[in-house]
């Protein structure tokens, strides 16, 4: 049989000389060269495992002279958060063992029914099972460090009833709502009545970005663009929202259009109005250019052009006037 190469750091808190033999034994069937640490009271092991130890498994007997079964499973309750632990019993507890693996006990084995197989399979499926759970705890708070952290607002909602179930503390200083008060309320509570139905229409979308309106706790009323995802937060099917505070850059846009629409009002009326006496200049001066007009129809028509001329020059000067009145409000 090939052995497993990988050099497993085992700790064996076992006070029986025998017991801790067979388990010695049945180890080095299946795996090539463990690191074997071996003591005999509980209180030994607890300093080893709060140390920098850097063990891999706890192998640890149930029936120790330095504490209580009870106490036992109290005390590995609290080590199973740094070690996967294995309970040893000469005693067949199935009330027991339950319990056991309630408090975050990897395993219960019962010395006579052990094989060598047996504590191979158990050491090994309850190193990789604590790796993978101590990897699920890693990605979890990188995610509520990430999620809290972002200056953006965030939240999390379950998807059946829209309540809030999470709140960064972006949200929280944007939306004046305390953290208790947000998980208190519905995502319809903070929006628009008019933008309520969307939260239906597109419930059944795994993501979407959308521009909704939100009401502060003070009663402000706020444009924001929302992008969201369906989770799965603490087995419940959940919405992760990310918000961005649109209100200024839409308020910066509509000030942009009315200025626009502004200033195509004063260049299509001040256009109707500079016609009339620039056509007036034109037949005037094509007059005096046929030099056919006497010089009493000629001192008349030079008044004609200045007056025109100045009619022009009111028309630029008003044109000026309501172009900066447009231009800053």
């Amino acid at each position: 049989m090939k052995l497993d190469k990988t050099p497993y750091s085992i700790l064996v808190v076992e006070d029986n000389p025998g017991d801790y033999l067979l388990v010695e034994d049945y180890l080095l069937e299946h795996i090539q060269s463990p690191k074997l640490t071996h003591v005999t009271r509980f209180k030994v092991a607890k300093t080893l495992l709060l140390g920098t130890s850097g063990f891999d498994i706890v192998l640890l007997d149930l029936s120790l002279p330095d504490i209580s079964r009870e106490q036992l499973i109290e005390e590995a309750k609290i080590l199973s958060q740094r070690y996967p632990i294995v309970i040893l019993t000469g005693y067949p507890d199935l009330d027991f063992a339950t319990k056991s693996l309630a408090q975050g006990v990897s395993d219960y084995l019962v010395k006579d029914t052990i094989t060598s197989l047996i504590l191979y399979k158990s050491v090994i499926y309850s190193i990789e099972r604590f790796r993978y759970l101590q990897s699920l705890i890693e990605s979890e708070k990188r995610y509520m460090d990430l999620f809290h952290l972002s200056p953006a607002p965030m939240w999390v909602y379950e998807i059946e009833t829209n309540r809030f179930l999470d709140v960064n503390n972006a949200a929280i200083a944007h939306y004046g709502y305390a953290r208790d008060e947000f998980l208190n309320l519905t995502v319809g509570d903070i929006r628009h009545r008019d933008d309520i139905p969307k939260l239906l229409t597109r419930s059944h979308e795994e993501t979407y970005t959308d521009t909704v309106r939100h009401l502060k706790k003070n009663g402000d009323l706020i444009y924001v663009e929302i992008q969201t995802a369906t989770i799965n937060y603490n087995n419940v099917a959940a919405r992760l929202v990310l918000v961005t505070d649109m209100t200024e850059k839409i308020a910066y846009l509509h000030a942009i259009e009315e200025q626009n629409k502004k200033l195509r009002d004063i260049a299509w009326t001040q256009s109707h109005v500079v016609r009339a006496p620039v056509a007036r200049l034109i037949g005037l001066v094509n007059m005096l250019e046929q030099d056919i007009v006497s010089d009493n129809e000629r001192e008349d028509i030079l008044k004609a052009v200045l007056d025109s001329t100045n009619e022009i020059d009111a028309i630029i000067r008003d044109i000026v006037d309501k172009s900066q009145a447009a231009i800053n409000p």
